[in-house]
């Protein structure tokens, strides 16, 4: 293979893996965000700490548990097994770790979506007669859909450059789950592997650059659609 074919299958698989974790993601960390945001039911606290807990446990820790969790002998991967599907080791897996590693930004980022979201919208339809369901779908998440799309940003942007979480679950299998921050890692304890390096890097921070422009674009949106909201 060459260096070049080499490189774009890395880079392929690495942002397949981040497109379907983000894609996983985002129903549950639009539902916690909104959840987080808006309501206030007992052991809250306990919840919005174990959702955050992947922003602070170190990546290769979340990867051990997440190994111990859906390996052939945890309490999910051994369930797996019976039925022929096995996360560690595959492509499954690497969205697993991504999915993990990037949902706590996903929610924070939807929260504060959904915290900047005028209240009285709610009250308004409540007055009305409107349905909970109705409102959210035709007044809040709308309202809120920007800071959502820019938090998802930042999710598919976590999930490019995990390592530490992948590399526990899945291990640095070529062509299979080798995304650009393990195919670093290989390279650089490889003979000549510097001149492989240089192309991944070089995507990478264009990558990082693309994704922080998002993220600051879809947040000033945002922001411009809340100033308009208020002005009506």
């Amino acid at each position: 293979m060459t260096p070049l074919a080499s490189t774009t299958d890395v880079v392929r698989l690495s942002i397949e893996v981040a497109f379907w974790a983000t894609i996983v993601s985002a129903p549950f960390a639009i539902a916690f965000g909104w959840v987080l945001a808006r309501t206030r039911f007992r052991g809250k606290s306990i919840v919005t700490t174990i959702v955050y807990a992947p922003l602070v446990l170190p990546p290769v820790v979340t990867g051990f548990l997440l190994l111990k969790f859906f390996g052939r002998r945890g309490p999910v991967g051994s369930w797996l097994a019976e039925h022929g599907v096995s996360i560690p080791h595959s492509f499954a897996g690497a969205v697993v770790a991504a999915v993990v590693v990037g949902f706590p930004l996903f929610v924070v980022v939807a929260r504060g979506a959904f915290e900047a979201v005028d209240r009285r919208h709610d009250e308004i339809a409540r007055t009305l007669g409107t349905p909970p369901w109705r409102a959210f779908v035709r007044v809040t998440l709308p309202l809120a859909l920007p800071g959502i799309f820019a938090g998802a940003v930042l999710s598919f942007a976590r999930a490019l450059g995990e390592f530490g979480a992948t590399t526990m679950l899945v291990s640095n299998l070529e062509g299979e789950t080798r995304t650009i921050s393990m195919a670093v890692y290989a390279l650089f304890d490889a003979p000549n592997g510097e001149d492989g390096i240089w192309p991944l890097v070089g995507v990478s921070i264009g990558l990082s650059f693309v994704a922080i422009l998002a993220y600051e674009w879809l947040v000033a949106r945002h922001r411009r659609l809340l100033e308009l909201d208020r002005g009506h």
